[in-house]
């Protein structure tokens, strides 16, 4: 019983991820009328489940490594963490901020761990080379790719005005093309490090049970992952969309290839490397970034930009405390 409701825990905590952090896959594309809602939502809907189910699982075994607790306490100890992440998901998609799923998930492991069995629970670690190793790596690379997606997302919008400066407005046409292929590259990256999150958990859950023998995930799990992953971007998240699509700055159609672009592949290269990202928080950073590279730090809406990094900052403590309490309270029924 516990088991099938830590799991069901995990789904709905994708679920939330798809409508908060998959849906901002689509803000550029939405926002410079590329695409209409409804192909850009199902596009993003079919290409975040692919990229949950074909691209590895190296995410995934970072996730699953972060707390280590007795197997007869993982259950609780995941099951409030899962649950107390996706409950912040909620908050922050009824606040219209796009907040970060891969910060709640990691507050929620690590103050449920804390609470259970202390700080040595939690593995706090480092990195390895380049791959991250518990808490420390993961911040690391939390913190790492807003900056690279910010850098990225200023230099690739320069370098398309500076090569389509002299092009006429039949350039918009093929833009807008490339928008589809890039947005649904962003969305398939975000399936394959966000679906991994999901897919970890679940799967440290069954080798704590005794499910499974060794760190595989099965391909139930992968389904699983994938689809509800899939169900939670086809819901939308348009509070987040608007916010994250017109929210920061007009942007024409370069301006979100330029960000859809950059996020790609920040998010592709960090998912090889094992590292977890927040795939909403590398979407609005190269937005920022884009709208600073093309000199219109005034057009900004500053005030916008810094709600969101409050959000974010508040976002491991915030999740942690309520992990906290969840599993008190998980602990005591179990």
């Amino acid at each position: 019983m516990g088991l099938a409701l830590a799991i069901g825990c995990a789904l709905a905590f994708t679920v939330t991820n798809g409508f908060l952090d998959a849906s901002s896959t689509v803000a550029t594309l939405v926002a410079t009328r590329a695409g209409a809602p409804g192909r850009a939502i199902a596009a993003a809907t079919a290409f975040n489940a692919i990229g949950a189910l074909a691209l590895g699982t190296a995410v995934a075994s970072t996730i699953s490594g972060i707390v280590t607790v007795r197997s007869a306490q993982t259950v609780h100890v995941l099951g409030a963490a899962l649950l107390a992440a996706a409950m912040w998901n909620v908050l922050m998609w009824r606040a219209r901020l796009p907040s970060s799923s891969g910060h709640a998930l990691l507050g929620g492991l690590i103050g449920s761990g804390l609470a259970t069995a202390g700080a040595s629970a939690v593995r706090w670690g480092g990195l390895r080379g380049v791959r991250p190793e518990g808490v420390a790596g993961v911040l690391v690379f939390f913190a790492l790719a807003p900056v690279l997606s910010f850098a990225l997302g200023a230099v690739i919008v320069r370098l398309q005005r500076r090569m389509l400066r002299r092009a006429s407005t039949r350039v918009i046409a093929p833009v807008r093309s490339a928008q589809w292929v890039m947005s649904s590259a962003l969305a398939l990256s975000h399936g394959a490090n966000d679906g991994q999150k999901s897919m970890g958990v679940i799967t440290a859950l069954l080798l704590a049970t005794g499910q499974v023998h060794v760190f595989t995930v099965p391909l139930w799990v992968k389904l699983s992952c994938a689809g509800a992953l899939a169900l939670g971007t086809s819901m939308g998240g348009w509070r987040v969309v608007r916010t994250v699509g017109a929210g920061i700055f007009r942007m024409a159609s370069l301006d979100g290839l330029s960000s859809e672009t950059a996020s790609t592949a920040v998010i592709l290269s960090l998912s090889v490397a094992g590292a977890p990202v927040a795939s909403s928080q590398v979407v609005a950073s190269s937005v920022v970034g884009v709208g600073a590279g093309e000199r219109r730090l005034a057009h900004v809406r500053w005030h916008v930009v810094g709600a969101m990094g409050f959000a974010w900052l508040v976002t491991v403590p915030a999740s942690c405390l309520l992990s906290v309490l969840l599993e008190l309270a998980w602990g005591a029924l179990a």
